[in-house]
């Protein structure tokens, strides 16, 4: 793998390289479905958000549903899976995005990281994290950085020693870490959650 030389010069990454052995990216199409996913498995473990988007594609015969198709979802029936109110708002508003403005991966893949993060970020319910996370496991971007992420603040603390009690500091910290990575710090960050064991949204 491409990245792997790279980050290999990193001696604290390194030994991670080593022990969890090559990863890979992989891209979606549905980017609407993928969004709608990803919110559903927010603050829930993998195996309950894995319960709920099965039973989602349950409602459309086992198929990823057409943004459409989800908005005439009754919001009962989205509730019935095991969603909150505010899931199937936040589901609902996804949907509407997608009909009235658009989130092809074709459309995003002519925006940079920045411009992909501020047009969905409009969206009700869609946070940086999410879009970060949508940058990585769906549309295959290498250099993306998640500083925001619980797990991975933890995994720097761990691996380079770092005192995350004064925060502004510690980000910065992270930021100075993370750019020897570059570009492939979205490689970096599979690896630090492997290690952690708690990747975010790569099974969605």
């Amino acid at each position: 793998m491409r990245y792997h030389s790279h980050l290999h010069k990193d001696r604290r990454l390194r030994p991670l390289l080593e022990s969890i052995g090559p990863l890979a990216l992989r891209k979606r199409r549905n980017i609407c479905n993928y969004l709608c996913a990803s919110i559903m498995s927010q603050q829930l473990s993998v195996r309950v958000a894995d319960v709920i988007y099965g039973r989602f594609l349950d409602l459309y015969g086992g198929k990823q549903p057409t943004a459409q198709q989800i908005l005439d979802t009754a919001p009962e029936r989205l509730r019935a899976i095991g969603l909150s109110n505010a899931k199937v708002s936040y589901v609902q508003s996804v949907a509407r995005f997608e009909l009235e403005h658009g989130m092809s991966a074709a459309k995003l893949n002519k925006m940079t990281d920045e411009e992909v993060i501020n047009y969905l970020t409009v969206i009700k319910g869609v946070g940086r994290w999410t879009v970060e996370m949508l940058l990585m496991f769906a549309l295959g971007r290498e250099d993306v950085f998640a500083v925001d992420d619980l797990g991975i603040q933890q995994a720097i603390a761990g691996l380079y020693k770092l005192d995350a009690t004064d925060k502004k500091k510690f980000r910065e910290e992270m930021l100075r870490v993370s750019k020897k990575w570059s570009p492939y710090r979205t490689y970096a960050c599979m690896h630090l959650w492997r290690w952690k064991d708690n990747a975010p949204g790569s099974n969605v």
